[in-house]
């Protein structure tokens, strides 16, 4: 039984290990798509910002107050949608998978130990009610 129970914590670690690869790479790339993001409100969005501050004032013929509040407004909708995107990057197939195979092999084990705990405790009392009907 011993043997099986290091077998399951084995095989719980090293599922552990793979979900934890996993888990970090997906946190890799959520935090390359907001430097994206932070690198693309920094940079395009200035020259976007001038083009089309021009084109409000001088076609349209907005105030500039009006055109600043346009402008404040489409870069909320575009800041909006990208952590939307990162938020919603959830776990993959792998990490899920390694997660249950883990839980499974942490119950196993749990089971195994609860199973010995319950025979060494079985044996204890047997022997001792053994030794009361010798004496």
């Amino acid at each position: 039984m011993t043997v099986r129970v290091l077998s399951l914590a084995r095989i719980a670690a090293e599922a552990e290990g793979l979900r934890l690869r996993h888990s970090a790479r997906r946190t890799a790339i959520r935090g390359v798509l907001g430097l994206i993001a932070l690198a693309w409100v920094l940079g395009a969005v200035v020259f976007v910002h001038i083009a089309i501050w021009n084109w409000l004032e001088d076609s349209v013929g907005w105030t500039p107050l009006a055109t600043a509040w346009t402008l404040a407004g489409i870069d909320a909708v575009i800041a909006l949608v990208l952590c939307l995107v990162a938020v919603l990057l959830g776990p993959g197939k792998v990490e899920v998978e390694a997660l249950a195979v883990r839980s499974r092999a942490v119950d196993g084990a749990t089971r195994s130990l609860g199973t010995s705990a319950l025979l060494i405790e079985a044996a204890r009392v047997g022997t001792d009610l053994l030794r009361r009907r010798r004496n």
